[in-house]
C-alpha cells in the first residue's frame, strides 16, 4: 500500500523530491505540490505529471480534495515559513518532514537516529552539510569519545538559491547543534563556504574530529563503513582520499575547542568527502540538494511505513 505525499515549496528542492518520489519510491507517491507562485516552473512540472498542484500555499493544500488521504508533508520552503506551515498543519496528524533548518522537531540523519524517531510526527533533517558530515562525527564517537567535532561544508555558489542564502545563520547554528546531538561531539562547530568556481564544483565537506584514545584502524572501519551506509541512499557519497588520523601533539594550545576540564583528545581525525548528485532534476554538481532529497525521502518511507504497520496488521 502506497502512502501520498505533498510538497511544500515548488522551487528546486521541492522539484527535485517529486521527482525522486515518482522514479524511485516504492512506497510513496505524489499527492500534490504546493507553492505560492501560479507561474512556477515546479507547479506547472507537477501538472504536466499529473499530480495536483496549487499556489494558495498550505492553505491551498487543505482545501484539496485529496488533503485526508495524504499522510506525509514535506516542506522545502524556509526556516520562518516551515513554523507558520507547521501551525497550520497540526491539527491534521500528518507527518511532517522539514527541510529547512526551523528545527522544531528531533534532528534525523537516516543513517544514524532514524530509528529513534519513529514515532515522530515532524522531524527535521538539519541541513545538507549535516547530513553529509554529522554521519562521519557519529561514526568517529561510535568507537572514541569526540572532545571536538568541525565540519566545512563547500557547495557550488550556483546550486545557493534563495533559500539557502536566507538561512546562512539558521544553516551554522542548525548545523552546529545537530553535531553534538546526533553526531555525539562534546561540542561542534558548521562553516559553509559558497565556491564561485566555474565550471561549478560538486559538493565537498572536511570533517574534523578530536578524538579520545581509540584504535586508529577502528576509527577508520568504522567511518569507512558509515560511507557505505549513507552511500545506499545516496549513491554519490564518497570518500575523497583515505581517513587521516594523526596523534595530537601533546604542545598543540586546543584551549578554544575543547571545553574547559574535559581529557585531551588524543588523535586528530579528518575526513574528506564528496557528494555528486544524481541529477534526477537538479545538475549533478547540487550534491547539497541532492543528499538532502534523498535523505527526506528515505525518511519518509521509513516513517510512513511504520504508521501504516499496524493498521495493515489489523486487517
Amino acid at each position: 500500500m502506497s502512502t501520498p505525499v505533498a510538497i511544500i515549496g515548488s522551487g528546486n528542492i521541492g522539484s527535485d523530491l517529486m521527482i525522486k518520489v515518482i522514479r524511485l519510491s516504492e512506497t510513496l507517491t505524489m499527492g500534490a505540490m504546493v507553492g505560492i507562485d501560479p507561474e512556477s516552473d515546479g507547479l506547472a512540472r507537477a501538472r504536466r505529471l499529473g499530480v495536483p498542484a496549487t499556489a494558495d500555499g498550505v492553505d491551498g493544500l487543505i482545501a484539496l480534495e485529496n488533503f485526508d488521504e495524504i499522510g506525509v508533508v514535506f516542506d522545502a520552503t524556509s526556516a520562518r515559513a516551515h513554523v507558520a506551515n507547521a501551525e497550520k498543519l497540526a491539527p491534521y496528524g500528518k507527518i511532517l518532514v522539514d527541510l529547512t533548518p526551523a528545527a522544531i522537531g528531533p534532528f534525523v540523519v537516516p543513517a544514524v537516529n532514524l530509528d529513534d524517531h519513529a514515532g515522530a510526527r515532524n522531524v527535521n533533517m538539519v541541513t545538507c552539510g549535516g547530513q553529509a558530515t554529522i554521519p562521519i562525527v557519529a561514526a568517529v564517537a561510535k568507537v572514541a569519545p569526540v572532545r571536538y567535532g568541525e565540519i566545512v561544508a563547500s557547495i557550488s555558489s550556483r546550486s545557493a538559491g534563495p533559500g539557502t542564502r536566507a538561512n546562512i545563520d539558521e544553516f551554522t547554528e542548525t548545523t552546529s547543534a545537530a553535531i553534538e546531538q546526533v553526531g555525539g561531539a562534546e561540542r561542534g562547530k558548521a562553516i559553509i563556504v559558497l565556491n564561485p568556481a566555474e565550471p561549478p564544483m560538486i559538493m565537498r565537506d572536511t570533517v574534523l574530529c578530536l578524538a579520545g584514545d581509540a584504535d586508529p584502524g577502528a576509527i577508520r572501519a568504522s567511518v569507512e563503513e558509515m560511507v557505505d551506509a549513507v552511500a545506499r541512499y545516496v549513491p554519490g557519497y564518497r570518500l575523497k582520499q583515505q581517513v587521516q588520523i594523526t596523534p595530537v601533539p601533546p604542545d598543540e594550545p586546543l584551549d578554544t575547542l575543547v571545553r574547559a576540564g574535559t581529557p585531551r583528545p588524543m588523535w586528530k581525525v579528518q575526513v574528506f568527502l564528496e557528494v555528486e548528485g544524481a541529477a534526477h532534476y537538479l545538475p549533478a554538481y547540487a550534491g547539497n540538494l541532492d543528499i538532502m532529497t534523498s535523505a527526506a525521502l528515505r525518511t519518509a518511507e521509513q516513517l510512513a511505513a511504520r504508521t501504516t504497520e499496524p493498521a495493515e496488521a489489523a486487517r
